[in-house]
């Protein structure tokens, strides 16, 4: 029993780091969006109320706690994937590490992960809250135009991150890699994350700062995994 526990204690140790790296860049993006205004905290009384506050202010607390576990339903799909695919490559599983790959399953994660997102949202809201957002939000094409810019960003971020894992599994070292690759990573993630959500959640939406910004999040993604394609390249044990 004590020789499984401490042989298993490496990798929960790494694993631990890596959630507490992510929640630390989680935990800086918020004090930036709290100290530049974009976090509101008084939604009902405030005039020029951003759109999300006004879509959640529909929200009853249950239909909240369902959207809860509908995100965290489509994280667990998307981490999962990428988990899985750096595990496949690393045990070798018919092909190599390769960006494009790597960017077709990050997608086709992206693709089912929103999937099930939508289908549980589907029956969270009754038709009268349907109706009371839809008169909220902006027009049809402008919400699909988002659901595929927030798509490619989801693909590219997750097809981005598989090939971080499989550089960060072909070091001397995995485990340290993968901590501070989930650090930095995930710090110009925060920074993307911030200013993609400063651009939607305004009382009127700017489409070309939103569509900026979008762009900004697929070009860096995509700078990311070719990145990462050199290092695994580069690394002591290529896989």
């Amino acid at each position: 029993m004590k020789e499984q526990m401490k042989a298993m204690a490496r990798p929960y140790a790494t694993l631990f780091l890596i959630a507490l790296a992510v929640a630390l860049a989680g935990r800086v993006g918020l004090a930036v969006m709290d100290v530049t205004g974009t976090l509101s905290y008084d939604y009902i009384s405030a005039a020029n109320v951003p759109i999300l506050d006004v879509v959640c202010s529909i929200l009853t607390g249950s239909a909240l706690v369902a959207f809860m576990y509908a995100a965290s339903l489509a994280m667990a799909v998307s981490t999962a994937g990428v988990a899985l695919y750096g595990f496949l490559v690393w045990r070798g599983e018919g092909a190599l590490a390769r960006p494009a790959t790597a960017f077709l399953w990050g997608w086709a994660t992206a693709l089912v992960a929103i999937a099930c997102l939508l289908v549980t949202v589907s029956g969270i809201l009754s038709a009268v809250q349907v109706a009371s957002m839809s008169s909220k939000l902006p027009g049809m094409p402008v919400l699909v135009l988002a659901l595929v810019g927030f798509a490619a960003f989801i693909g590219t971020l997750l097809g981005a991150a598989s090939m971080v894992v499989c550089a960060c599994l072909a070091r001397k070292r995995p485990g340290r890699a993968l901590v501070l690759a989930a650090l930095g990573c995930g710090l110009v993630v925060m920074v993307l994350t911030v200013g993609t959500f400063a651009a939607i959640n305004t009382a009127n939406i700017n489409l070309a700062a939103v569509g900026g910004w979008f762009a900004a999040d697929t070009a860096v993604n995509l700078v990311i995994l070719f990145g990462a394609n050199a290092l695994v390249k580069k690394a002591p044990r290529s896989i």
